[in-house]
Formats: structure tokens, C-alpha cells, sequence
């Protein structure tokens, strides 16, 4: 099934242009105070079914963005692994969890002290073709990412994040920014 909808997935991804990174990070640069501000706005004085109206946009943000000529969350971010995400990637690098830990991860500082990738670029991105070597069992923060589909209110400060990261969550808060009055 991962095989079917990998390869539905790259032939849709073919007929979109490609994601220029140094325009976008131009872009997302000069509009993402003015961004966030929106995202703030909405945030305090959300409208009736604003859920509803983000996943229409949001069909329409993947109709016209192509992740793997950009890859700009594996280059520039990391995931956090949770305990199940630690066990079915350990195992499926036939590793143990502390191997896998020693090797790759490290743990955040304060906070909840979460396990991220020691570097960036993510040590399972293939810097040739943008490509995950480990797709099918990939952290759940990856296989969620950038978090569109996900409740507004529980995601929103995700979305002012990731404005100036991932060129499909600047879509789509530009989208908003046209369609949606705070």
C-alpha cells in the first residue's frame, strides 16, 4: 500500500513547479511578522467553521506544492521522536533504542526534554532526491507535518512557526490571509 500511494504521490508531485528555496526564504522573511500578526488575530477573534473553510484551502495548497523539490522541514528542522517512534525505527534500522538514541539523537533542554536529531539535515534525507530513507516508518511528527489538517486553535502556534519554514503552510496562511477576516 506505502509503494501505491508513494508512487501516486510522485506522479501528482511532477506536474507541480518546483518549490524555489531562496525565493521562498526571501518571501517568508519579509511576510512573516505580518503573518504571524494575522495568525495572532485570528487566534484571539476566530470565525464560525474556520476549520471548515482551512481544509478547503488546504486541498487547494496541495494542489499547487511540490515537497520533494523542497525538503526544507528536513533541512532546516527535526522531528521529535516519541517512545513508539523510538521502537519501530530502532527495529527497523535492527538497532536497539539506545544504539539508536547514542547515535543519532540527543535530548532538548528543559522543557519536556524531548529526543531530536543531533544534526540538520536530517540523517534520513537523501540530499539527491529529497527522498526519506526511512518513509514508511518515519516519526509521527514527520508523517503529520506541517500540521494543516490538524484544530486551528491546537495547532496555531505550529502555523506561526512554520511560515517561514515550509512553503505550504505560507500558502495556506496567505490563502487565509485572502479568504478570512479576522
Amino acid at each position: 500500500m506505502a509503494e501505491i500511494v508513494s508512487d501516486h504521490y510522485l506522479r501528482q508531485m511532477s506536474k507541480i513547479p518546483p518549490v524555489n528555496l531562496r525565493s521562498f526564504k526571501r518571501k517568508a522573511q519579509y511576510a512573516k511578522t505580518k503573518m504571524r500578526r494575522f495568525l495572532n488575530k485570528l487566534e484571539k477573534d476566530r470565525p464560525r467553521h474556520l476549520d471548515k473553510k482551512i481544509e478547503v484551502m488546504e486541498k487547494e495548497v496541495w494542489k499547487e506544492t511540490d515537497c520533494l523539490s523542497c525538503a526544507n522541514c528536513c533541512k532546516t528542522m527535526t522531528p521529535t521522536y516519541n517512545k513508539k517512534d523510538l521502537e519501530r525505527i530502532s527495529a527497523h534500522l535492527k538497532m536497539t533504542v539506545d544504539e539508536f538514541k547514542k547515535k543519532w539523537l540527543k535530548q532538548e533542554r528543559g522543557g519536556d526534554r524531548d529526543w531530536m536529531n543531533k544534526h540538520t539535515p536530517c540523517q534520513f534525507l537523501n540530499p539527491d532526491d529529497n527522498m526519506c530513507s526511512i518513509y514508511e516508518v518515519r516519526p509521527d511528527d514527520c508523517a503529520g507535518f506541517p500540521h494543516l489538517s490538524k484544530k486551528f486553535k491546537d495547532f496555531v502556534h505550529i502555523h506561526k512557526q512554520n511560515v517561514e519554514y515550509c512553503p505550504a503552510t505560507y500558502k495556506l496562511v496567505e490563502k487565509m490571509m485572502e479568504g478570512i477576516a479576522p
